[in-house]
Order: structure tokens, then sequence, then C-alpha cells
């Protein structure tokens, strides 16, 4: 019986060996996805409220001096506010916060810093890491 799985096996083995495997699904990373990466840098909003972040008019995250945050995100449209947020003069009043849009494109990575202008809380666009 051990004689004959062992004449047994070379056969096996090269029928396995005949028959090709099917290629995986190629898949990059990022792919179905964005990467959004906010940072609110030490010396571009001189308040120490903190600064709350909307992702379609959700509190998405809070954020002080020098802190950052990233969203993986689907594809698509964004909508952004944002505000200062805590107690005394920090305190979020009743005024809608003028918003921003982005267009997001899957497996890509965006950059955006916190910038105060002369219209309120704003984000700009931040170089990309090398």
């Amino acid at each position: 019986m051990r004689l004959f799985h062992l004449m047994l096996f070379p056969l096996l083995a090269s029928q396995a060996l005949a028959q090709p495997l099917a290629p995986l699904p190629a898949t990059t990373q990022g792919e179905g996805y964005a990467v959004l990466i906010v940072s609110r840098e030490r010396l571009e909003v001189a308040t120490t409220c903190e600064v709350a972040l909307y992702l379609h008019d959700q509190m998405a995250a809070r954020l002080h001096q020098g802190q950052s945050v990233s969203f993986n995100l689907p594809p698509g449209p964004v909508s952004l506010r944002l505000g200062l947020t805590g107690t005394g003069p920090c305190q979020d009043g009743i005024n809608q916060l003028a918003g921003q849009s982005l267009e997001l494109q899957a497996g890509e990575v965006r950059r955006y810093r916190i910038a105060m202008g002369s219209d309120g809380l704003r984000l700009h666009a931040a170089p990309a890491l090398n």
C-alpha cells in the first residue's frame, strides 16, 4: 500500500503543476476611499479655544493647537464646517457657520490646515508629504 502512495504522489503533483492558478484581482492601496487630513498648526489660529470640525453637519473632531485628525472617506462630495467650541467665549452660538465643499477621489490623500481669515475659520490646502 505504501508503494502505491509513493507512485501516486508524483502523478498528482504533476497534475497540480499543470493547471495554472487564476491570478488574484489587482488592487491598489487606497482603492475605494480617500484620506482627508486636517491639522491645526500652533500659529495659524491664535486662540485657546478648541476648533470643531463638522463633516456633513455632524461634529467629527475637536482640535487643540498642534493637533491633527485624519478620516477615511468614500469618494464624492464632502461638506465641511469649522467653528470654535468649548465654554465661555469659545461657546458655539446659534449662528450658522459658513461651510466649504470638497470633491474627493478614490485613492487620494488630501491635507488641509486650519487658518483664521477675515471671514472666519477656513481650510487651506497644505503641501503633500513626500
